[in-house]
């Protein structure tokens, strides 16, 4: 597009061997040096008999992000409690470079600023400017964008970025989450083991418990690693009597019956009452963010599905220049990166 070319970049999508897409997105750009530099966003390793960018970023370590494939290359950047997180959960030695959120670090001759985004635990937000002066953003997945900033392009997320549907419109049950946990002496959230688990466990020590919390293996290795204040925590099973726990939501069912259950989340398909609880932005959030980091363009590159082009298709209709990931017209192969 026009709009990006007088930007001085180039986004692009590769399609593998199979000829099937790629996770998410590529982008071209020169260096304030006049260097020709790629940085993929999110997506999984080339095979390394192909060119290979000169930087995987990785915004964060949910599955969706594809950390598990970038993590193995010596090319992958991401924070250091993002490579912590994707040890735990992969099993695998992260390969790549880390940083702490907030620093500013050189990538192939690049100066990238990072930046919260308050998504999980370590998870963040890239920013550089090309050539021409462009100031590229790249928010992941975005809970709160208090600290990010102004830029000319944006590069960011649409979970909840459908205006036409009502259940991408929500405002966190704190009051809900606190009763639940004060009016019953035996209870266990439901919470997936990376992201929801921790905030569970800050949540409840910001609400003044400093009982014991017993959580699952993984849940348990994530939180004591990642937390520095989580208090005290127990393998499940390992406390007697009264106590709080924070499992998987599907093994809340693997839990005695007197235990009351709930699940931390906005969805209705569980058999448990659910308390919304959630780690991103909604549809209101993510156009206030829109709005105040005023980019002359925006690409929006996930989740799957509809929601990137609804959202997309927002923005244009309230003046802000937008593409979503399934318009993108420069598709390359491995061959060609």
């Amino acid at each position: 597009m026009k709009e990006l070319v007088d930007l001085g970049v180039m986004v692009f999508r590769e399609k593998n061997s199979r000829g099937s897409f790629k996770p998410h997105l590529s982008i071209k750009f020169r260096s304030t040096e006049g260097e020709l530099v790629t940085f993929s966003i999110d997506t999984t390793r080339t095979p390394a008999k192909y060119q290979q960018p000169d930087a995987y970023l990785i915004t964060h370590a949910h599955s969706d992000h594809n950390g598990k494939s970038a993590m193995l290359s010596d090319r992958a950047v991401c924070s250091e409690k993002t490579a912590i997180a994707l040890e735990i959960r992969h099993d695998r030695k992260y390969a790549g470079r880390t940083f702490k959120v907030g620093e500013t670090i050189e990538v192939s001759a690049v100066k990238v600023h990072t930046f919260p985004n308050f998504h999980t635990v370590g998870s963040v937000a890239f920013m550089w400017e090309n050539e021409l002066g462009t100031r590229i953003l790249v928010t992941g997945d975005v809970k709160d964008a208090s600290m990010l900033p102004e830029c000319d392009l944006l590069i960011t997320e649409a979970n909840y970025g459908d205006p036409g549907d009502t259940t991408c419109y929500f405002d966190d049950d704190l009051e809900g989450f606190e009763n639940a946990f004060r009016d019953n002496s035996s209870i266990a959230f439901g919470a997936y083991a990376f992201g929801k688990a921790q905030r569970a466990v800050e949540l409840l020590r910001g609400f003044g418990y400093d009982g014991v919390i017993e959580m699952d293996d993984q849940s348990l290795s994530l939180t004591r690693t990642l937390l520095e204040n989580a208090g005290e925590l127990e393998y499940l099973g390992n406390c007697c009597g009264d106590s709080i726990s924070i499992v998987p939501p599907w093994d809340l069912d693997k839990l005695p019956s007197h235990i009351s259950k709930f699940v931390m989340t906005g969805r209705s398909d569980y058999r448990y009452p659910a308390i919304q609880i959630s780690d991103h932005l909604d549809a209101r959030g993510l156009v206030n963010m829109v709005k105040n980091i005023d980019p002359e363009f925006t690409v929006v590159y996930h989740p799957n599905g509809h929601r990137p082009g609804r959202f997309a298709k927002h923005l244009d209709s309230i003046g802000f220049n937008a593409l979503s990931i399934d318009k993108i017209e420069n598709v390359l192969s491995n061959e060609f990166v």
